[in-house]
């Protein structure tokens, strides 16, 4: 097994050293797991599938215009919206 040395911004340390509390595991083993599964390719940006957002009817539009829009809210809120 290769040894290495790493300099962790304060951030990540802490956050290593939060886990380590949490998990009562020693510091090598929480460094391994979070590696591996950063490193899974599933984990990797650009590799998950994009999400996409159902669509949902919502039926016909009550409105004539949608132009003006001060009169959408009017209609929408009552007059006390401004």
């Amino acid at each position: 097994m290769p040894r290495t040395t790493l300099t962790l911004d304060d951030d990540v340390a802490a956050l290593l050293a939060h886990v380590q509390r949490k998990r009562k595991g020693s510091f090598k083993q929480i460094v391994n797991d979070a590696l591996r599964r950063g490193l899974q390719p599933d984990a990797a940006p650009g590799r998950r599938r994009p999400y996409h957002t159902p669509s949902v009817d919502l039926g016909r539009c009550n409105l004539a215009n949608l132009d003006d829009v001060a009169e959408a809210l009017s209609i929408a809120e009552g007059e006390s919206f401004r």
